[in-house]
C-alpha cells in the first residue's frame, strides 16, 4: 500500500464503485443553473447533506471561489434524493455539471450509457493526480480505458460503538465469531439491544453490509465480487451458508431495526439503547462533536481464518455529466478537488472520519483515524460495499430480498430464489 490508498494488486480487483458518507439526509440549498451556455458558474450537485459533511463541501466551494478561476453553485441533495434521481439527472436536457457519487463499478455503468464526460485530460494535466495511487488509476477508469472520475476520500466500515458504555457493561472487543455471540448473549442479558441495524425507511441498502460481511467472510472477497458480476447465483449452497450464520444473530438485532432508518439507529447508539451497530464512519457526520472522542470500532468477527481478511473502504469523488457545457470549467474544478488543499479542508470542516485520497494530504490525526488506517491497511483485500461492487440498478434487489429474510427468515429459500430472479434481470438489461 502507499500511504493512503490500497495498491496491492488483489485489491484492484476488489475496487468497485457507496461512499456512503453521502447517504445522509439534507435539503436543496440552490438551484442548477442553465446547461446550455459556457459561461457561469458550474454546478456541483451533492449528496453530502449530513450539517458537517455539507458544512465542509461550502467550505471547499467558497475556497475554489477565492482561487478566481471560477465559481461554483452547490445544490445539495437529500441523499436518498439523489441517488433515485441521479440516472435522471444524467439522462435530462439540461444536467447538473458535476455530481459527488462513486467510481469503479457504478461509474462504469453510467459510462457505457455514455452519460459520463470523459476525463484524461484532468489527469493527464493534473500533476495532484499523476501522484495518486495505481489502484485509484484503476478505479477511475472506465471499461473504455478512459478516466471518468477523480476520487478524494475514502473510509472504511466497521461495528462501531461508544468506550464509555462498553466500560460501563463491562464488555470488550470480540474478535472470532463465538467471542462476538458470546458477547451479544451479554449486552442482552443487560437489558441493552446488542445491535443496532437502521435499515428503515429510506436506508434499506444498509443491510447489505451485513450480508458483504458475512459474504467476504465465509465464501471470500473473489466469491462475492463473482457473485455481484451475476457469475454465481443468489441461491447458490455457498450464499445460502451466509444466511444460516445471519440467522445465528438475528436475535440480537434491535427489534425496530427495519422500522427506523440509520440516522435514528445511529442515535440509539450514541445513546446506549444499543451496543454496536456495523456502519460506515459517515454516520460520524450526524454525531455530536463531543461524541467523536468516545467513539470506537472493531473489524467484523472473523468466521473462517482460512478465507483472506477483506474489508469494505470505499471510495468517494466526483464524475461530470458528458452534456455539460463548460468542459473546460468542469475541468479546472476537478483539478482543484483533487488537490492535498482541497480534501485537508473538507476533512476539516467534516467528521474527520475519512481518510484522503491524495498522498501528501493529512488526514485528521485522531485515534480514531489512526485506528481505522491500520484497519484498512491490515486487509488482504478490499472490497467497497455492494452496490459500488455491482450497480446502483441491483441494489434494490438486495433491498427487497434482505428486508423480507430480516421479516421472514424461514423464508430464506423463496427469498434466494426470487432475489436471483429479480438480479438475473438486472444483468441481462
Amino acid at each position: 500500500m502507499t500511504n493512503h490508498q490500497p495498491s496491492r494488486r488483489h485489491v484492484l480487483a476488489g475496487l468497485g464503485a457507496t461512499g456512503t458518507a453521502a447517504l445522509l439526509s439534507g435539503c436543496v440549498t440552490s438551484s442548477s443553473s442553465s446547461k446550455t451556455s459556457s459561461k457561469g458558474a458550474v454546478t456541483l450537485q451533492s449528496n453530502l447533506s449530513a450539517p458537517q459533511a455539507k458544512a465542509a463541501m461550502q467550505d471547499v466551494v467558497a475556497a475554489y471561489g477565492k482561487k478566481g478561476s471560477g465559481q461554483v453553485s452547490l445544490n445539495t441533495v437529500a441523499a436518498e434524493t439523489f441517488r433515485t434521481q441521479l440516472p435522471t439527472y444524467l439522462t435530462s436536457a439540461n444536467p447538473p455539471d458535476v455530481y459527488t457519487w462513486y467510481p469503479g463499478s457504478v461509474a462504469d455503468a453510467y459510462a457505457k450509457k455514455n452519460l459520463l464526460l470523459g476525463l484524461d485530460d484532468v489527469w493527464n494535466s493534473s500533476p495532484d493526480l499523476k501522484r495518486y495511487s495505481k489502484a485509484l488509476h484503476t478505479l477511475c477508469t472506465a471499461t473504455s480505458g478512459k478516466k471518468v472520475f477523480v476520487p478524494t476520500t475514502y473510509y472504511w466500515w466497521g461495528m462501531f460503538y461508544r468506550k464509555s458504555n462498553f466500560a460501563k457493561w463491562g464488555v470488550s472487543e470480540p474478535s472470532t465469531w463465538d467471542e462476538f455471540l458470546d458477547l451479544c448473549d451479554k449486552l442482552k442479558s443487560k437489558g441493552v439491544d446488542p445491535i443496532g441495524l437502521g435499515a428503515g425507511g429510506n436506508t434499506a441498502w444498509v443491510a447489505s453490509a451485513w450480508f458483504d460481511y458475512l459474504d467476504i467472510r465465509i465464501n471470500g472477497a473473489e466469491y462475492h465480487r463473482r457473485l455481484l458480476a451475476g457469475e454465481h447465483r443468489f441461491d447458490d449452497p455457498e450464499v445460502r451458508k451466509v444466511f444460516d450464520r445471519w440467522q445465528e444473530v438475528l436475535p440480537f438485532f434491535d427489534p425496530n431495526g427495519t422500522a427506523v432508518a440509520f440516522q435514528d439507529a445511529s442515535t440509539s447508539l450514541l445513546n446506549g439503547r444499543s451496543g454496536m451497530m456495523l456502519i460506515g464512519t459517515f454516520f460520524a457526520d450526524a454525531a455530536p462533536k463531543d461524541a467523536l472522542d468516545d467513539i470506537d470500532f472493531f473489524r467484523f468477527p472473523v468466521i473462517d481464518p482460512k478465507v483472506p481478511l477483506a474489508e469494505e473502504a470505499p471510495t468517494d469523488g466526483y464524475f461530470a455529466s458528458a452534456r455539460t457545457g463548460r468542459h473546460e470549467q468542469v475541468s479546472d474544478l476537478l483539478g482543484y478537488l483533487a488537490t492535498p488543499q482541497a480534501q485537508e479542508l473538507y476533512i476539516k470542516g467534516s467528521s474527520g472520519t475519512v481518510l484522503p485520497c491524495h498522498p501528501d494530504a493529512k488526514d485528521a490525526g485522531t485515534p480514531l483515524v489512526k485506528k481505522g488506517r491500520k484497519h484498512i491497511e491490515a486487509a488482504a483485500e478490499i472490497t467497497q460495499f455492494f452496490n459500488r461492487d455491482s450497480s446502483d440498478a441491483l441494489q434494490p434487489t438486495a433491498d427487497t430480498a434482505l428486508t423480507k429474510f430480516l421479516a421472514k427468515p424461514k423464508e430464506v429459500g423463496s427469498i434466494l430464489t426470487t432475489w436471483q430472479r429479480d438480479a438475473q434481470k438486472i444483468w441481462n438489461a
